[in-house]
């Protein structure tokens, strides 16, 4: 029966040269845990996951799955499996002997190790492709023989380098869905990477979001988005307005953000600009809006406020919302704006 371990990474840095890609980061994950390594390119996320694989070697720090101190060890004693963006299928294999390809080098006998390899298979819905080759496959399917493949080990820790890259947008959505799934019936933890912002809502129990080789900030998708703490992450996330009122800067989602015509009351902070672009997105309307001040920020409007109102490119706004519903940053670089108070 697969077990599942905690992991922890304690001031792990990985550098190349005089570059440092992973700079000193503490991270726990509980087992059982879908985490998705979430950021830019060049963040550090992929060095992460390729030091916990054993594929690149810490410069120092160590890497912990469950009680064990693994820093040091080659990846087949990690109880860690990896599967690689590209899916890496022998191309000579049957899915099959791709499957049991890790068991065979083990000098498991043919007959076991194919039976085995049948229930990854079946686990995937991949049992009626076993004898095909990996070109046979469409890229779903042959996402499928890398992840039974990957699990053959009986891994601890499930490493995910950016596994849905390379499918279609439609496609994307659906191994999303069956990823989750597959992780719940398994148990094991899943430490996806992954550039996308709503794979990593949609996936992750923790999201770990990286900026310049450190992480940024870390939690359930629900609190970094409803609580970020930094600027980096408020744009990065997306639907965020990055603000600043009184010295302070603020993220106020999208979603929160009020227009309102010259004249109209304003209660509480407000900023003036004018509408540059209007975009209907079926559930909501987006109005983005050009404040006096050079920034550009953006209100999500359901339908019926929109047409209650009926924005145009080019007229003139006050951007307003409630400064309970506004989260306080770290930020650099802070958007000057006005309370309608100063405004007034």
């Amino acid at each position: 029966m697969t077990t599942t371990a905690a992991l922890e990474l304690v001031q792990l840095t990985k550098r190349y040269g005089s570059v440092t890609a992973v700079d000193a980061i503490d991270l726990k994950i509980p087992a059982g845990s879908y985490c998705c390594l979430l950021g830019p390119s060049g963040c550090g996320k992929t060095s992460t996951l390729r030091m916990i694989a054993g594929h690149e070697s810490a410069t120092s720090g160590d890497i912990i799955v469950g009680p064990k101190n693994v820093t040091d060890l080659p990846p087949a004693a990690r109880n860690t499996a990896m599967m690689f963006q590209s899916y890496a299928l022998f191309p000579h294999l049957s899915v099959i002997d791709n499957v049991a390809f890790a068991l065979k080098m083990k000098g498991v006998a043919k007959a076991p190790r194919h039976a085995e390899a049948n229930k990854l298979l079946e686990l995937v819905d991949m049992q009626a492709y076993a004898a095909r080759l990996p070109a046979q496959l469409s890229g779903g399917q042959q996402q499928r023989v890398a992840l039974a493949r990957a699990l053959i080990t009986s891994p601890q820790i499930l490493l995910l380098d950016e596994p849905l890259s390379a499918l279609d947008p439609f496609l994307r959505l659906r191994m999303r869905t069956e990823l989750k799934k597959l992780q719940r019936e398994l148990g094991i933890s899943f430490i996806h990477v992954t550039h996308g912002q709503d794979e990593a809502m949609a996936l992750a129990d923790i999201v770990v979001l990286m900026n310049g080789g450190r992480i940024e900030q870390q939690g359930s998708p629900r609190e970094i988005f409803n609580h970020p703490r930094t600027e980096f992450t408020a744009k990065f996330i997306g639907g965020h307005n990055v603000i600043a009122v009184g010295g302070e800067t603020f993220a106020v989602r999208n979603d929160r953000l009020l227009l309102k015509k010259p004249g109209e009351a304003v209660a509480g902070p407000s900023i003036a600009g004018t509408v540059s672009e209007v975009e209907y997105q079926g559930t909501y309307v987006r109005v983005a809006v050009a404040a006096d001040g050079g920034a550009d920020i953006s209100a999500q409007l359901t339908e019926s406020q929109f047409d209650a109102a009926n924005y145009i490119v080019g007229e003139r706004v006050l951007a307003t919302w409630d400064p309970a519903l506004a989260s306080p940053l770290k930020t650099r670089n802070p958007v000057t704006v006005t309370s309608s108070e100063q405004a007034a």
